[in-house]
């Protein structure tokens, strides 16, 4: 198992002090939020990117994300040029995976909710479309549900079906604990996962409001006394299927974007240590 840190978590801080911090902190890697990737690309080359992360011996995990991949319409060229971009990004700087973020629920009649099974014959093909692009470069696929109301795929469950359905070894899920917990995944479909297909754990928690009220500036470090999130029986559930890949801390709360990144840094790291512990050898996270 590798800790990570996503870069989400001190948003308004660049990709540089991300790196910085996050190899201070102890870290083992960092996953790129696209904005600061596009802003540190707009005056530095993909060699200089690679450098970064060599030079403070701290690698890239992920590149995160492409958001909302599925019924783009006339944009959905966008999607895949974008994929075609990252992929070769990624290749350069040897980062294995690229994360792909599930789309809003179209609506076929006003009251009416676009139907599952039409959705997951998008995301299916969608996917495989995707990896088409990425596999050429040896990068992975990771697809994220999201626990918010408007999302088309929202549990372990659905996202899980999909990425079956897809069948290739380079397509997997992200799990986040927010997200489980906003989307009312139940922790039985947890224990019904292949730990191979689990590319990430995003993991935070989140304050104890009405799931239907949850945003993201809801969230909090990782076992924060104030938190809603079963921390404990979503890591038992990990551990007991065999879970041992990455785990990244992500949060987009505004309170710790106005913070020191590098204090924000290490509450993170020492936060998700602390939670893990039980569950997992930190010795070798």
């Amino acid at each position: 198992m590798k800790l990570t840190y996503h870069g989400a978590t001190t948003m308004t801080s660049d990709l540089v002090t991300d790196v910085k911090a996050a190899a201070a902190a102890g870290f083992s890697g960092v996953e790129i939020w696209f904005r600061k990737l596009d802003a540190y690309l707009e005056d530095h080359s993909v060699d200089d990117l690679k450098a970064l992360f060599v030079d403070n011996a701290i690698a890239p995990a992920a590149l995160s994300s492409i958001e909302f991949i599925a019924f783009r319409g006339d944009e959905y060229q966008w999607v895949k040029d974008r994929c075609k971009q990252l992929a070769e990004i990624a290749e350069h700087i040897s980062c294995p995976a690229i994360a792909l973020v599930a789309s809003p629920t179209p609506k076929s009649h006003p009251d009416l909710y676009y139907p599952w099974e039409d959705t997951a014959d998008e995301y299916v093909s969608v996917l495989e479309e995707l990896d088409d692009i990425a596999r050429p470069h040896g990068v992975r696929l990771g697809f994220e549900f999201l626990g918010f109301s408007w999302c088309s795929v929202r549990t372990p469950k659905g996202a899980m079906e999909i990425v079956d359905r897809v069948n290739r070894e380079n397509v997997g899920i992200i799990l986040d604990t927010c997200h489980f917990y906003g989307g009312g995944g139940e922790l039985r479909e947890i224990e019904a996962l292949d730990p191979a297909k689990i590319f990430t754990v995003h993991i935070n928690d989140m304050e104890d409001v009405p799931k239907e009220g949850m945003t993201d500036g809801k969230r909090l470090m990782p076992g924060d006394p104030n938190g809603a999130i079963p921390l404990n029986a979503i890591f038992q559930r990990l551990k007991d299927i065999g879970f041992d890949g990455p785990v990244a801390v992500e949060l987009f709360r505004e309170e710790y974007w106005s913070q020191d990144p590098y204090d924000v840094t290490q509450r993170a790291y020492d936060t998700s240590m602390k939670a893990l512990a039980p569950y997992f050898d930190v010795s070798q996270l």
